[in-house]
């Protein structure tokens, strides 16, 4: 399985202002704008980190994911969540060609947590033989910032923070995540259940 991010979140859609006034950098100086690519580097990694963290899509982009067989026939689970929208389902033959799977025949079953992948008749399209899958899709909480929970978004803006504030640190001492930011995190982590793939 290979999980591919087909979109990048915009320069724009980056948070700096609400950065800068948590961390209270001084305003209505000439240089106000110098250190916002080391911000907008800092609030791209705390965003990373934090998806990593909780199998979040936090703003909304493209993915592709592309995998050999189903794990399950009947319903595939999808490795993000929250997911908006099946954009494509193709099945690539082993030679390479992408042969894309009517709408008709699969739906999303949205779900916070578990999104699916389910068929509209008993199983999803058979896999060509040494070909493979490849699923487009949507996800994130919205757009723009502040349609992330406000819990996420001021987790994303203490790691930043922290990752600002301790950017010359080379030792990682007691671990990398702050405890306001895993505590924050908590319920939004996935549960291992069982012996389930």
């Amino acid at each position: 399985m290979m999980l591919v991010e087909e979109t990048y979140i915009a320069e724009a859609d980056l948070p700096l202002a609400a950065l800068k006034r948590h961390l209270r950098l001084g305003t209505g100086f000439a240089e106000d704008d110098l250190q916002d690519p080391v911000l907008a580097s800092f609030l791209r990694a705390a965003l990373a980190a934090v998806e990593g963290r909780t199998g979040k899509a936090l703003l909304r982009r493209g993915f592709v994911l592309t995998q050999a067989a189903w794990h399950d026939a009947t319903g595939q689970v999808l490795p993000l969540a929250p997911v908006t929208a099946i954009t494509q389902l193709a099945m690539v033959d082993r030679y390479g060609t992408a042969h894309v799977v009517p709408q008709d025949r699969y739906r999303l079953e949205r779900d916070s947590t578990t999104p699916r992948l389910m068929p509209m008749g008993s199983s999803l399209p058979e896999v060509p033989s040494g070909g493979g899958i490849e699923l487009r899709f949507e996800a994130g909480f919205g757009a723009g910032f502040g349609d992330l929970p406000a819990d996420l978004a001021q987790a994303v803006l203490l790691l930043a923070a922290h990752y600002y504030e301790y950017r010359d640190e080379t030792a990682l001492g007691q671990g990398c995540m702050p405890f306001g930011v895993t505590s924050l995190l908590a319920r939004y982590r996935p549960l291992r259940m069982g012996f389930a793939t």
